[in-house]
């Protein structure tokens, strides 16, 4: 077993064959891992459970490898590896700037894919200490445990609630339209599904605050979006 068993990794890649024997190879050194042929089925399942590391290919169907980095990048900062037979520095450039920590050029080893993991691994574990504690009020958010307290008292979040109180949480005071946490948390598919946010922020109202009719802290902006108040 590796320093890194029991992390959870997110594969994104339509071919079969490299799907298969990276789940094969990751698994077989301690991770769990998550395979999915498409974008929008690698954002759906990284909504569903936290990640802690996603390897993206870049030439997917439906939305390509670039908007599914930059869909998880705007709730995570989880590390994101891309693996792309594309070696010009143009592309590696342009998935670096959507957030990507590192690029993989196919074919490769797994034994350089796994150095590389290790080493954003450890670059992540340096950037989660740092990662602010939000305090407001009796709420305390801790952004790099996931925990949320309120009046002492644990809370108890789905992963879609979490995602989108992280969303709030690191801007404080800053409006975050509607379109913004449909494609940070599910993806750009689902933009405009705002049904979904009205469901879920009434889950965290009452999770929260003390009187979910009066929200003290996660304020709605009618028609715009949400914003977190301190």
């Amino acid at each position: 077993m590796s320093a890194e068993s029991g992390l959870r990794m997110l594969v994104v890649d339509d071919e079969p064959q490299i799907r298969k024997a990276l789940g094969i190879n990751l698994r077989a050194r301690g991770y769990e891992v998550e395979l999915a042929a498409t974008g929008e089925e690698g954002l759906r399942l990284a909504a569903e459970q936290p990640v802690d590391l996603a390897l993206v290919d870049l030439g997917l169907p439906g939305i390509d490898g670039i908007e599914v980095v930059r869909g998880l990048r705007g709730w995570s900062e989880m590390p994101i590896i891309v693996l792309s037979v594309r070696e010009s520095e143009r592309d590696k450039v342009e998935a670096l700037d959507a957030g990507a920590d590192d690029y993989v050029t196919k074919p490769f080893g797994m034994g350089e894919l796994l150095a590389r993991i290790r080493a954003v691994t450890r670059r992540a574990a340096g950037r989660d200490e740092a990662l602010p504690v939000v305090m407001a009020g009796e709420l305390v958010i801790d952004l790099a445990d996931r925990t949320v307290t309120a009046a002492a008292r644990p809370v108890s979040l789905t992963p879609i609630e979490w995602r989108l109180l992280e969303v709030l949480a690191r801007h404080p005071g800053k409006l975050v339209t509607q379109r913004q946490l449909l494609q940070q948390v599910w993806g750009p598919a689902y933009e405009r599904e705002s049904n979904y946010l009205r469901v879920h922020f009434a889950n965290i109202r009452r999770k929260l605050e003390p009187v979910p009719a009066q929200p003290r802290h996660v304020i709605t902006e009618p028609g715009i979006g949400y914003r977190f108040q301190l």
